[in-house]
């Protein structure tokens, strides 16, 4: 079978950073079309950079890197500094990237990328807020029946919030954009908080990662000793959950998660939920089951691949 054609959209963040190595490290099962800066994490300057960053770590300065979204749809910018660092990748002494991002906008490479490839062939990735998908949509709805699949990271149901008591941090940013994109009739794949939470960087392994002993792995050891700090203090865990890689894991290997389709909507107007994807698990409503919300995955295999996958770099 010939490679899955993708799109990454992200705000990288050290888990972001980590979801692009498996990538790049999967030639034979994904090609990239083209990565897709928006911000979230950090502002849009540092995510483009961060991500040119990786690609130049990961061997690849001619992927295609595209700018997006400098803000949410209609709210103030909201960013994560106090988990991911001040530039979104700290904990590695890596250079400034030479590669440059591409002079079209992220949000016209989208359009014109599925109105080119044929149509149900291309896969959306995102693994930060939903603005520049929203933004395309808005711009040109007929994309929307175009798109393969949405893969996303983001929301949560039974584990709650992990930047309000009932919002996970990538739809809190930009519920309007998500809601644009719930409701657009795209096939779509969830991996929530419930999920990710049992992605633990736990010493054992990590530990498998460092013994590679190549610079990527080396690199990818030391950003997550940082990120996994802020969740090692607030949860008591041994580790932090590693979010965004599900997403690539997930297109690699299926069958280290289950779900079920499920409505999901996505509250805007609360000042006490919003931002909160409100999961019809039980079938409960007759609402559109728009969405198949993960719950569990083989957190074994997931590093087992993750760790396979990085020493190919």
């Amino acid at each position: 079978m010939s490679p899955r054609k993708i799109i990454i959209d992200t705000d990288p963040g050290q888990d972001d950073a980590a979801a692009l190595m498996l990538a790049f490290a999967s030639p034979e099962e994904l090609e990239i079309l083209g990565l897709c800066a928006v911000a979230g994490n950090v502002p849009l300057s540092f995510t483009s950079r961060n991500l040119r960053i990786v690609c130049e770590l990961c061997g690849k300065p001619d992927a295609k890197v595209y700018e997006g979204a400098l803000k949410p749809l209609n709210r103030p910018q909201v960013t994560a500094e106090h988990v991911h660092g001040k530039t979104g990748l700290d904990g590695a002494d890596l250079p400034e990237p030479t590669m440059q991002a591409q002079a079209q906008n992220a949000i016209d490479f989208i359009i014109e990328t599925l109105r080119c490839e044929p149509s149900g062939t291309v896969t959306i990735c995102t693994l930060g807020p939903l603005t520049n998908l929203a933004l395309a949509l808005q711009k040109a709805p007929d994309i929307a029946s175009r798109i393969q699949e949405l893969v996303m990271m983001g929301g949560g149901c039974f584990e709650g919030g992990n930047i309000t008591p009932a919002a996970e941090f990538n739809i809190y940013v930009d519920p309007e954009a998500a809601k644009i994109v719930f409701d657009a009739g795209i096939p779509t794949v969830i991996m929530p908080l419930d999920v990710t939470h049992q992605l633990l960087t736990t010493r054992d392994r990590v530990a498998k990662i460092a013994a590679l002993g190549t610079r990527p792995a080396q690199v990818l050891v030391e950003w997550l000793a940082f990120f996994e700090r802020f969740d090692i203090e607030k949860y008591g865990s041994d580790g932090g959950p590693l979010h965004d890689p599900s997403v690539i894991a997930y297109l690699l290997k299926p069958e280290l998660f289950s779900g079920r389709l499920c409505n999901v909507e996505i509250e805007v107007e609360s000042e006490l939920t919003v931002g909160m994807t409100v999961v019809d698990w039980w079938h409960v409503t007759d609402r559109r089951r728009n969405a198949t919300f993960m719950r569990n995955v083989d957190a074994d295999g997931f590093f087992a691949l993750l760790t396979e996958r990085v020493a190919r770099l």
